[in-house]
């Protein structure tokens, strides 16, 4: 386990009293339900916030976790509290076994509710696969509706292939179907309120996320991302009545009734709004190490204790030490944060 960050000024009062908890639980008093899990760090993109254009050196296959491995690690996340897992990537549908993953973990004895975060490339000829295996819900990633833009903003010419894939996650049953939209100044700004549209006509839950500090150029700007109040400035111009949802809890989004509802839009404005206080995630990346924060300096590996032959137990208390140590923000505002050394889509999102 490497040393973590200073903490941030902000944030919940440290919990000292009493026994250690033998769940998930930090020195806050959070209690870790959500675990996302990272299959691979490739891509079949080049989004230009997420990775250069020649990609990546990825992991050496024999670097990833295998599906017992995986599947092991989740067992005893599920036994220690964990109720969702999310899996993630790179892109998590080029992993070839990835409907196999979902089947096992579907299979669990405390099973989880299971989602998908993709970029759709590949969603329309698995979309039915996976909710056959297990899979409950997926997030679709599509920053535009414009095929110029989205071969600017990709380096590929795909769109098709992600509204294809939308289409076939609706088909199968995987509801609701979530649309992550990330809006950068100047490039498809203008395109929050057709998005929103677009969402609104189709049935589809539209979540707007401010740009995170992850790129492996880092490249990152505060003056290039849009921020949450941007986006509700441009809706609301755009003659959207948005009412804030009460209730938020541990979601990462905000939720919006539109023009007094039933729909909604969400935002994640994790960096000017940030839901710190309320966080219940937990990551788990490719090649098997343990993070309780995406934007963590530190995280346990356990894949080298995996394969050391580490017992049940031995795992679980690493894996509720990394979890005691987290950290009570990132710290993105602080004077003294610093960007993972891992990028995006090796850390899993």
């Amino acid at each position: 386990m490497t040393s973590h960050a200073p903490e941030p000024p902000q944030g919940p009062v440290p919990v000292t009293d009493g026994p250690a908890p033998a769940g998930l639980v930090d020195r806050f008093g959070r209690v870790h339900r959500d675990l996302r899990i990272s299959l691979t760090d490739r891509c079949n993109l080049r989004c230009t916030y997420c990775m250069p254009a020649e990609g990546l050196p990825w992991l050496p296959t024999p670097e990833l976790l295998t599906v017992d491995e995986l599947v092991r690690v989740a067992r005893i996340a599920t036994e220690l509290g964990i109720t969702e897992i999310r899996l993630t990537g790179g892109e998590p549908l080029v992993r070839p076994d990835v409907v196999d993953v979902v089947a096992r973990l579907a299979g669990l004895p405390h099973a989880p509710h299971l989602s998908i975060t993709t970029n759709g490339l590949r969603l329309a000829a698995l979309a039915q696969p996976l909710a056959d295996a297990g899979l409950r819900r997926v997030n679709v990633s599509c920053d535009t509706r414009s095929p110029e833009t989205f071969q600017r903003l990709t380096l590929r010419n795909r769109l098709d292939d992600v509204l294809a894939g939308i289409t076939a996650a609706q088909a199968a049953g995987l509801a609701p179907v979530k649309v992550n939209t990330v809006l950068m100044r100047g490039v498809n700004d203008h395109e929050a309120a057709g998005l929103l549209r677009w969402a609104l006509d189709d049935g589809l839950s539209l979540r707007f996320i401010e740009q995170m500090p992850l790129d492996p150029q880092h490249g990152w700007s505060r003056a290039m991302m849009v921020t949450r109040a941007e986006i509700i400035d441009h809706l609301s111009r755009a003659g959207y009545h948005l009412t804030p949802v009460p209730g938020r809890g541990s979601a990462p989004a905000e939720e919006f009734l539109v023009d007094g509802g039933p729909a909604t839009v969400g935002i994640v404005g994790s960096v000017t709004n940030p839901f710190c206080d309320a966080c219940d995630r937990v990551r788990l990346t490719a090649d098997g190490h343990w993070r309780s924060c995406l934007f963590a300096r530190g995280e346990a590996d356990l894949r080298t204790l995996l394969r050391d032959g580490a017992d049940d137990e031995r795992l679980a208390d690493v894996m509720r030490g990394e979890v005691a140590a987290k950290q009570r923000g990132h710290g993105i505002d602080d004077p003294t944060f610093e960007q993972p050394d891992r990028p995006m889509s090796a850390i899993g999102g």
